[in-house]
């Protein structure tokens, strides 16, 4: 039997994380919630989420630190950034460290799905 798919959903604003996980959820995935990349590096299980849809500003550890800590550890799966502050310099910089996606707060969500799905099935963005 399949696994169902683990996404972990890493953002400090608890209204983002709970609306993330709920969407997540109604597709049929186990959302996993951390508040901070802290949060996640410190409590996550073993085993690397499906996908990660991750703040960029979150204090202590940035996305796009969370991010390099990850690659550094050889822990690489789908990155789906979301920003109320996009700029092209750290969507250059995430998407070329790997991200898979990087959107703008708030995103649609037919847009998250369609970036979801996408990265489950290992398309680029």
């Amino acid at each position: 039997m399949a696994r169902t798919p683990v996404i972990a959903i890493v953002d400090d604003d608890e209204g983002v994380r709970t609306s993330l996980a709920s969407l997540v959820r109604s597709l049929g995935y186990e959302a996993d919630p951390y508040e901070s990349g802290v949060d996640f590096l410190q409590h996550a299980p073993g085993d690397d989420p499906a996908c990660m849809i991750a703040d960029v500003q979150m204090p202590v550890v940035t996305g796009d630190e969370l991010q390099a800590q990850l690659i550094a550890a050889g822990r690489r799966f789908p990155i789906i950034f979301m920003t109320a502050f996009p700029s092209e310099s750290v969507r250059q910089r995430v998407m070329a460290a790997g991200a898979h996606s990087f959107l703008g707060k708030p995103s649609s969500g037919d847009e998250i799905i369609r970036c979801l799905e996408a990265a489950l099935a290992g398309q680029a963005a």
